[in-house]
């Protein structure tokens, strides 16, 4: 099965975040990304990422959409 899936993390500044603690593999399914998403967003929040963006392959799926809980 391809990891066709995957997350882009964004900082607050709309800027693309790499490096130590963020994924870098994708996942096989929409589901499996979203899971992740789910069990992961603040140990993610707390490294400094603020919005996501899910893709299939290079296509957008949605986002960005923030980790920061609606004011």
């Amino acid at each position: 099965m391809s990891a066709d899936w995957s997350w882009l993390f964004l900082d607050a500044h709309g800027n693309t975040m790499e490096g130590e603690g963020l994924p870098t593999a994708g996942f096989p399914t929409q589901s499996d990304a979203e899971n992740f998403l789910g069990e992961s967003w603040q140990e993610l929040l707390a490294a400094g990422v603020e919005a996501v963006t899910l893709r299939q392959n290079e296509a957008v799926v949605y986002g960005p959409m923030s980790l920061r809980a609606a004011e």
